[in-house]
């Protein structure tokens, strides 16, 4: 990698950069980093010829206002040279995704999709929905595009095919049926209520509709249940027939009549008023498992083309595309993208831009919801805009702010204390800000002083204000009375922090909401009317910042609950603690892992495996 630094003030300075770096940079393939005077990346390309691609930033005219702008802050150039022009491709992605510079345009992509998984590694296979990297032995079905859509699948498949969803710790452990089974959503092999042969047929015919042969599968159930008519076994008819009309309703649900569309990503993107959303339908074994929404940041002066390509770099980049694609737009440089695909990941796969008939029916479908999820965002961004213009008039603010950050605390009788901060924007909760802060103080793990747990948090959080991604608040809105705001002035204060207003906000009478008290410095108490549309948006983020600071806390509850369980357990020294939580990623993992599973632990023998399953398990 070769460095070039000069610290220009204006565009032609930013050229000149470029220019100084071009004289040493060579016909190659290879990545380029843009940086700013503060040392943040602010722009990161690739290029086929590093020489050709990087002197055309030094024509400015040329140049989008985006990109000049970009070229004016530019002080110096990172250059990565690679051996083809696919690991450029590959590198830049991984460098976009990791650094978020300001200039490129950004999939904002926080989404794990979830799966359907029926598993192999046991002699009665479950049904799970799953997230992540595919490491549990099994068969894989998805994605979805929402948890909504894998729960509902998922309850139409236990009714169908009665395949159990419990843990193998809950199953080791039944001596009698469980709910389950008496809403007809189980066949209760933990008591062998069904024989190990039939219940391999059922897993075997879930499988076969997950993988699309519903056709035998109706087949057979209405032969089943044809036979049991015939015998006079009404009861098991009725049976088979309430299965096959729920096999049916699936079916009707989620079946599409597209010709040759068997699995498919349908990508269709759109752009209004400065906003860009992507729409994505995911088709599996011919049926619709839903559709998402995606927005691009830093789009201003970008063709769709452009965009398109971006979106596909930045969404395929660790997984895998369907077989075929559908694009409403070609991107700007569709082979590489295809080609450094296929070398990632392998397999082919077919990308169209359908420009008739049924599949460019689906197209735009896609770009209708589009469409419609941009108007909804326009009417979201309108309304928070609107109610912060309201909170500006209210709090006696000179400005309509800009980012609100709303804190709580939370803890169990001093127990396990956390503190939170929640950002809001006029674009609506940023959740990439969010923080969690674990209280530190030795004086306060188990006093529960929220007044001393406040001043640590924000103590800690203002002293990273010159950190990226910690921008100064306009608003702060304290959970809370006088004695909450007064700590916060304070800390405020102390730090030489200035321009911030802050609010606390205490609920009323028998704590009911509708009667939350204002407290800001220089002024009375004040409420609101019960009925004020800032009173819902202020209680909104109050109960989003009390929400993940109680999902915080739960969670290291929960962590520390079972860690200090490993501690009980004899034969289990630091040690071997320490190597069960890495091989398990965490203390809930060890909790329900099978016997065979943590005998594959380093430094855990088939008799410490017994010991540590046996707590778990038989107590």
């Amino acid at each position: 990698m070769t460095e070039h630094s000069h610290f220009p003030s204006s565009l032609a300075n930013g050229i000149e950069v470029i220019r100084q770096v071009v004289k040493t940079l060579p016909s190659a393939p290879g990545v380029y980093r843009m940086v700013n005077n503060q040392g943040k990346v602010v722009y990161v390309g690739k290029a086929k010829d590093l020489k050709k691609r990087v002197i055309s930033y030094t024509f400015a005219p040329k140049l989008p206002h985006r990109l000049q702008r970009m070229v004016a802050e530019t002080v110096s150039l990172e250059i990565v040279t690679t051996h083809t022009e696919i690991e450029a491709l590959l590198l830049e992605s991984n460098l976009i995704k990791k650094l978020q510079p300001h200039y490129n345009i950004l999939l904002k992509d926080d989404k794990s999709f979830p799966y359907i998984l029926i598993t192999q590694d046991h002699p009665y296979p479950r049904l799970e929905k799953y997230r992540g990297p595919h490491t549990v032995k099994g068969n894989y079905f998805g994605p979805f595009a929402s948890v909504a859509a894998v729960e509902e699948t998922m309850i139409l498949l236990q009714k169908v095919f009665l395949i159990r969803n419990c843990s193998d710790s809950f199953f080791e452990k039944r001596t009698r049926p469980c709910l389950q089974y008496h809403i007809k959503r189980c066949s209760a092999p933990c008591t062998h209520k069904i024989s190990k042969k039939d219940y391999a047929s059922l897993v075997k015919q879930a499988t076969d509709f997950l993988n699309g042969k519903s056709t035998s599968i109706q087949e057979y159930l209405a032969s089943k249940m044809n036979e049991a008519s015939r015998e006079l076994a009404y009861e098991d008819a009725a049976q088979y027939r309430d299965r096959l009309r729920l096999l049916t309703r699936i079916q009707a649900h989620q079946r599409i009549n597209v010709n040759k569309i068997r699995d498919a990503d349908v990508i269709a993107i759109a752009s209004e008023g400065g906003q860009t959303c992507v729409q994505i339908f995911f088709f599996r074994q011919g049926r619709n498992l839903g559709t998402s929404s995606f927005f691009l940041t830093h789009t201003n002066d970008a063709s769709l083309e452009d965009q398109m390509e971006a979106f596909v770099t930045q969404f395929y980049q660790d997984r895998a595309p369907a077989p075929t694609v559908l694009l409403s737009h070609k991107p700007t440089q569709l082979s590489l993208i295809r080609e450094a695909l296929q070398t990632q990941f392998g397999g082919r796969t077919s990308w169209e831009i359908p420009k008739n008939g049924a599949k460019h029916e689906l197209i735009d479908h896609a770009l209708t919801n589009a469409r419609g999820a941009l108007s909804r965002k326009f009417s979201e961004i309108a309304t928070f805009e609107i109610l912060l213009d309201q909170a500006a008039k209210t709090f006696l603010m000179k400005k309509r702010p800009e980012r609100i950050e709303i804190y709580d605390n939370s803890h169990l009788q001093g127990k396990h204390p956390y503190g939170v901060m929640v950002v809001a924007t006029p674009q609506g909760f940023e959740k990439k800000s969010y923080r969690k802060f674990s209280i530190r103080a030795e004086s306060l793990l188990h006093g529960g002083d929220d007044y001393a747990m406040m001043r640590e948090v924000l103590h800690r959080r203002f002293a990273r204000a010159d950190k990226k991604d910690w921008a100064l608040p306009d608003l702060i809105l304290i959970d809370g009375g006088a004695g909450q705001l007064n700590i916060a002035i304070k800390v405020i204060q102390e730090l030489d922090v200035e321009g911030i207003t802050v609010v606390g906000i205490a609920k009323g009478r028998d704590r009911n909401a509708g009667r939350e008290k204002f407290f800001q410095e220089g002024r009375d108490t004040f409420t609101l009317p019960e009925n004020d549309p800032l009173m819902h948006f202020l209680q909104r983020l109050r109960d989003e910042a009390h929400r993940f600071a109680i999902g915080t806390h739960r969670a290291k509850r929960s962590r520390v609950l079972i860690r200090s369980q490993l501690d009980e357990i004899p034969g289990i020294g630091p040690t071997r603690k320490k190597a069960l939580l890495h091989h398990f990623g965490s203390a809930r993992g060890v909790a329900t892992a099978s016997l065979q599973d943590l005998q594959l632990v380093t430094g855990i023998n088939k008799s410490v495996a017994k010991k540590i399953y046996a707590y778990f398990h038989e107590r």
